[in-house]
């Protein structure tokens, strides 16, 4: 006759019970590698914006001949053709995915809290794979252009 051993099986129920937690520590893994990309993905746009922002204040500061209301992209405040802000929004459209227009306000403008010769820059995009619900990222940058200064 067969006697019963109680201790029977529990070798195989312990490495079941390590199976499943080495399993969920993959997936841990997994789920924090694919956050880590997101996250590259967001801080490599968020720069790309950033660069495009700084690069068309640096236009601004160094095109003095021009007027500076030209850069403005507002209805009735720029002019409807100004090639060097106009190749700018184009680059924007083409760096940027999901690229909503890019603003660029000249002051004075006391209505938009600009000062005299106060330019911000507004560099907006969506995020790929964003929801339709969730709100544009935007890259947002104040500065006051002067021009040259003789001495």
């Amino acid at each position: 006759m067969r006697t019963i051993q109680p201790q029977a099986g529990v070798m195989l129920i312990e490495a079941l019970i390590g199976i499943l937690i080495f399993s969920i520590g993959i997936l841990a893994l997994l789920g924090m590698q694919g956050t880590a990309i997101k996250n590259t993905t967001d801080a490599r746009y968020r720069s790309e914006a950033a660069y495009l922002a700084s690069q068309v204040i640096g236009q601004m500061w160094v095109n003095d001949k021009d007027m500076l209301s030209n850069w403005d992209t507002r209805p009735a405040k720029g002019p409807a053709l100004f090639p060097p802000r106009d190749d700018w929004k184009k680059k924007v459209a083409s760096f940027m995915p999901g690229a909503i227009a890019p603003e660029i306000a000249v002051g004075p403008d006391p209505a938009e809290g600009l000062g005299d010769r106060e330019v911000r820059v507004r560099v907006q995009w969506l995020h790929p794979g964003a929801d339709q619900g969730e709100a544009p990222r935007q890259v947002l940058i104040v500065n006051r252009i002067y021009g040259a200064v003789s001495l």
